[in-house]
């Protein structure tokens, strides 16, 4: 299963076109732009909120009750294998943060069954950040432009 949810964001993508224009090259750029995301979500998951602040919805009793004995405990990390299979690539363009798990993309979303506990998007049928997530992508955008200014 493969997804694909593309940020929209007027003023990210004026700061990297800057960039880029002082550069030539985004892969750094792009690097540190998925490692920010990718820790964030890692963040998120020992708060248990979305990107917005708002906690995460419990599991429903049903849940709880065939939850298995061994597992961790915590929402969204039953054994551990969302959180340890976050990861981000990139490449000279782009910056994508995903999971191995394709289980992932009900979380995000929801569905009409459970919950939406969004880990990437503020709101992910429109591809948008929070307003922290794009501060802080804009700030490592700006820490490189300024380096790259020296």
């Amino acid at each position: 299963m493969s997804l694909t949810v593309t940020v929209k964001s007027d003023s990210l993508s004026s700061v990297l076109a800057k960039l880029y224009a002082k550069t030539n090259d985004l892969s750094p750029v792009m690097s540190a732009l998925g490692m920010e995301m990718e820790n964030r979500v890692k963040e998120r998951f020992e708060s248990q909120t979305d990107p917005l602040g708002v906690p995460w919805s419990p599991w429903k009793p049903s849940t709880e009750k065939t939850y298995p004995k061994d597992g961790n405990r915590r929402l969204l990390d039953r054994f551990g294998d969302m959180l340890e299979h976050i990861s981000h690539e990139h490449d000279a363009s782009s910056a994508t943060v995903g999971f191995k798990e394709g289980y992932a993309t009900f979380h995000e979303f929801g569905t009409k069954k459970m919950a939406r506990r969004g880990m990437l998007f503020a709101d992910p049928e429109s591809g948008t950040l929070a307003p922290d997530d794009e501060r802080a992508l804009t700030d490592v955008i700006f820490d490189i432009l300024n380096a790259a200014a020296k």
